[in-house]
């Protein structure tokens, strides 16, 4: 699996594949954020969008937004010492080979060598399978840091540390 920043030909693919992963917790496709998941183009501008594709091919196997300090899409993050990632979207067929891991891995990665002291996080209680990743990558829960996007829709907050 190649890890790699987005192109322009990416951004339909990985906005669908995005809109796929969520589909299960969205309200279906009148919800307002369904638009937004599928803007893969303006994280891409406003943010950094990754993508992960197999060796040698272009299919979108999985994306993330990576959140840099004063970006828009920051929703948690503290100060420029702090990581954020969001929208971590795995394809369905791609399920269970590791994607989401890699990405949330390679999101870790690149706070860590940018001298960042942590990295949070905020997903939906329901989203069991991310947590079983963030668990295994060593988030823990900050309910601190859960909020409401909008009434109704109850996030919860992640951090993990990095060591000194």
């Amino acid at each position: 699996m190649l890890l790699r920043r987005a192109t322009p030909d990416d951004h339909e693919r990985a906005g669908e594949v995005t809109v796929a992963a969520y589909a299960e917790f969205t309200l279906g496709p009148a919800d307002p954020y369904v638009e937004r998941l599928r803007d893969a183009a303006r994280r891409d501008r406003e943010a950094e969008l990754w993508v992960a594709t197999p060796e040698g091919g272009n299919e979108i196997l999985g994306c993330v937004t990576i959140c840099p300090p004063g970006s828009p899409w920051r929703e948690l993050a503290a100060g420029p010492d702090e990581g954020e990632f969001r929208m971590l979207a795995v394809a369905p067929e791609a399920r269970g080979q590791g994607v989401g891991e890699a990405l949330a891995r390679m999101c870790l990665d690149r706070f860590r060598a940018e001298g960042a002291r942590g990295v949070v996080i905020c997903s939906l209680p329901e989203m069991t399978a991310a947590h079983r990743v963030y668990d295994r990558l060593g988030f823990y829960r900050v309910p601190e840091l859960d909020w409401e996007p909008v009434a109704g829709v109850k996030l919860h907050g992640y951090r993990v540390d990095f060591e000194e």
